[in-house]
């Protein structure tokens, strides 16, 4: 590669233009290069043939309004400097009780906020499988990872009805104000369910719909009452929760090995 050199110290006009060339060709890598953010375990699902019929997205689901998902163009509001004291990110985490080796699925991980912590957290024989629907969060998640030099994340490009996650390996998958926005909640939690451990969890997370002072559009919001009624219809129970957060729920559901769902389809 040729580089550029001045023939005298760069002026800062120049440093300036030369910088926006830069965030222009990665701007162009992010729309029309970002599928290769797609992990290479993608090729190694039981990914559906594209000739299968897709289900159709959902706009109510057991009475509740689906909320459209986050555009990419918002991932600086996950990394916002004010998270941490309206959220407690880190109490949330620390009742998490994550132990080192875990594999943490980070579903809906935008641009890395948790995903790049748990990597942290179940050190270097832990996996993080970040899934997201849009390349260009997993553009900016992998420009993360490499600015902070975290190697156990692997981005995975889901689908709208599909996550693409092994089955019989996840000990959690994380879920921060995500779930809400799923088109297929029943097709989603049900390879969910089939990716995690006998013992493996879902830590859910949504604004509390019953706290009308949390300042977040009602759309976005949940109710503990829809959450257990949308999780129990999928084959899932409650097994623990956290209610210290100031501004969402945090609960634990593991598989109910009473469910049958041919009965409940």
């Amino acid at each position: 590669m040729h580089l550029v050199s001045w023939p005298k110290p760069p002026t800062k006009e120049q440093l300036m233009l030369h910088q926006r060339i830069v965030s222009a060709t990665l701007l162009l890598f992010v729309l029309f290069s970002a599928e290769l953010c797609v992990s290479t375990l993608n090729a190694q699902q039981d990914i559906p043939d594209k000739s299968d019929k897709i289900p159709q997205a959902r706009r109510i689901y057991l009475g509740r309004e689906i909320a459209q998902t986050m555009h990419y163009t918002g991932a600086p509001w996950l990394i916002r400097e004010n998270r941490e004291n309206e959220e407690r990110c880190s109490l949330m985490l620390a009742n998490l009780k994550i132990k080192t080796g875990m594999t943490i699925c980070d579903m809906g991980c935008g641009n890395g906020f948790y995903a790049l912590q748990l990597a942290k957290m179940v050190g270097p024989d832990g996996i993080i499988l970040a899934v997201d629907v849009q390349p260009q969060m997993l553009f900016l998640l992998r420009a993360r990872m490499e600015a902070e030099a975290i190697e156990n994340v692997t981005p995975i490009l889901g689908s709208f009805h599909n996550p693409h996650l092994p089955k019989n390996s996840v000990d959690y998958i994380l879920m921060v104000d995500v779930y809400h926005e799923l088109s297929h909640p029943e097709v989603m939690l049900k390879y969910m369910r089939d990716s995690l451990k006998e013992d493996g969890q879902i830590v859910l997370l949504e604004y509390r719909e019953e706290d009308p002072k949390v300042p977040i559009k009602p759309l976005h919001k949940m109710s503990k009452k829809q959450i257990l009624k949308e999780y129990v219809t999928n084959g899932f129970k409650l097994t623990s929760e956290f209610n210290k957060l100031p501004w969402q729920h945090m609960m634990f559901f593991g598989k109910d090995p009473e469910w049958d769902r041919q009965t409940n389809q």
